[in-house]
Order: C-alpha cells, then structure tokens, then sequence
C-alpha cells in the first residue's frame, strides 16, 4: 500500500518518477508482435475476465459457497468505483494520445481482482484432486502480469500505470482472502467433527 501511496503521489505532483516512468515508457512501447501485445492487454478486459470471474463464482455456488461468492463479486465491483475517482483526479495523459485519465490501469486492475478472486474462491471450496493448490494463484499471478506487459509494450500504458494497480489488487482481494481461510477453516472443523462422530 505504501507504494501504492508514493506512486500516487508522485504522479499527482508530477514527480521525477513520473519523468522517468515516461523515460523507461517511451523505450518500451511498441516492442513485439502487435497482435500478441494486443491480446494480452485483452485479457484484462471485461468480456475476458469477467466471463472468468462469473465460471468460478458459479463453481463455488455449486460446491455449496454461499457468502463468498457474494465477496468477490462486490470486491469485483469494488475495483471501478475505486479506479474512476483515481483516474479523474490525477488526469494523466496516456503513452500516445492527448486524452487523460489514464491512471490508475483500469485493465491491471480488472485482471488482478478478476483472476485473483478466482484463485480464491477455488482453494475455499472442495476441488478435483487434479487442481492442485498451487495452480489457481499461479495462474492468477500469470494472467495478470501478462495483462500489464501488454498494455505496456502495445503502448496503452505507462509501467506505473500498471505497477500502481499491481498493488492494488492484493489490497481490494486482502478480506476476500482473509474471508476464503475463514470458511476454508471452518469447513476443515466441520468435516473432522463429522469424521469422529462429533
């Protein structure tokens, strides 16, 4: 969150990160194949991640998750009304058009809390014994990260426009988390309860 803060700061205040973030920008953008920078900023876009979002939350209602469900969808909704103000009171100029507005990444942010929602509502609910723990945050984590490198090399996004929300997204899925190890503890209690006929 700290960092979060200063980058904030220093975009607001037109600070010497913000020169060097458009020093360090301006060296990346454009770089790889188009349509790959392309698709990969996609993939933090509403039809892409929503769509992944309403499969996991769907999945936890059918393994029998009722509140957490409800969590990620309001954390999912927590990210525009959060990201808009932002975006408007800091007004930063994009990498290659004259409009505003681009800070923080709306895109970063939707695939943090999109994907990162998903990985959590999968390890609190039963799951195939194919789907190891590990997998669902690591896909978060990959998806994510791609989503960023994307609108940097395609030039949608300065790389603090992408960091900022980086760091962000752990903050707005922090009680998700917390609320996923909750229920994942009481279901454990539960279940060793019935085991010994408790």
């Amino acid at each position: 969150m700290a960092l979060f803060a200063l980058i904030t700061w220093q975009v607001a205040a037109d600070g010497p990160l913000v020169r060097l973030d458009e020093r360090v920008g301006g060296s990346l953008f454009e770089r790889g194949p188009a349509p790959v920078t392309q698709l990969l900023s996609d993939l933090g876009g509403m039809p892409v991640a929503l769509p992944v979002l309403g499969c996991a939350i769907a999945y936890a209602l059918w393994r029998g998750a009722r509140r957490l469900p409800v969590y990620a969808a309001l954390t999912m909704a927590a990210v525009p009304a959060l990201v808009i103000p932002l975006k408007v009171a800091t007004a930063r100029q994009g990498p290659l058009t004259e409009a505003v507005n681009y800070y923080p990444s709306g895109h970063t942010a939707t695939a943090a809390v999109a994907y990162g929602a998903s990985a959590l509502l999968l390890l609190a609910v039963p799951r195939p014994a194919w789907l190891r723990a590990w997998l669902p945050p690591a896909a978060a984590v990959l998806l994510t990260a791609a989503t960023g490198v994307g609108l940097v090399l395609h030039g949608y996004h300065w790389p603090l426009d992408v960091l900022a929300s980086w760091c962000l997204g752990p903050v707005l899925l922090a009680p998700l988390w917390w609320a996923g190890r909750r229920s994942t503890g009481e279901r454990r209690s539960t279940d060793g309860r019935r085991s010994t006929g408790g």
